[in-house]
């Protein structure tokens, strides 16, 4: 266990930016946010969804509304004064340096392993000194013990690495929370 009594003094000068906003993004978002972190950049297209509810940090009077605002109004309601930039945009390799690029860690929360795929390729391509902290394999439930953190140079994966989202593995909030908040104090590790 890493402890910093200054931790407190630390965060308000850093910066984490958070590509995707769904269970996994938007769990870490609050997370972090709850921790004290100055600064916080979102990045995402999608809307929230009634589908959403089960898992992401939204409610059913959100429904329609793009997620990075939506995600703004309740991080809002945490710490009302948080420095939190919000950019309802797809995240492509043609903007992942203006988007992250002033960021002391990137956190990886996207939905299809495609997207994780190529981030994780171009994060570690245009912006290899900032650290990358992504997840594989949270879907389901229960085999807790499962998941774990794998540390390769700058680049941290949180989840089992294993399970991946399907009809009969559907990504639910304990294990999705589980990895989301995971991923967060790994960032809170590396911002120490």
């Amino acid at each position: 266990m890493v402890t910093n009594p200054n931790i407190a003094e630390l965060l308000p000068h850093k910066c984490v930016g958070i590509a995707g906003a769904g269970g996994l993004g938007s769990n870490c978002a609050a997370a972090l946010i709850r921790t004290g972190l100055g600064r916080l950049i979102l990045a995402d297209f999608d809307v929230v969804s009634e589908s959403n509810l089960n898992r992401q940090f939204y409610f059913a009077d959100q429904i329609g509304m793009k997620k990075v605002e939506a995600l703004y109004e309740n991080l809002i309601r945490i710490r009302p004064h948080a420095a939190i930039s919000i950019h309802p945009v797809r995240v492509t390799p043609q903007n992942l340096s203006s988007l992250f690029g002033e960021c002391d860690v990137v956190v990886e929360a996207m939905d299809r392993a495609e997207e994780k795929a190529w981030f994780i390729e171009e994060m570690t391509r245009q912006l290899p000194e900032i650290p990358l902290v992504a997840a594989s394999g949270l879907a389901g439930y229960g085999a807790l013990d499962q998941i774990r953190i794998v540390r390769q140079g700058n680049l941290i994966v949180c989840g089992d690495g294993n399970t991946e989202v399907s009809e009969e593995m559907p990504p639910l909030a304990p294990r999705v929370g589980v990895v989301a908040n995971m991923e967060a104090d790994v960032v809170l590790e590396l911002l120490n």
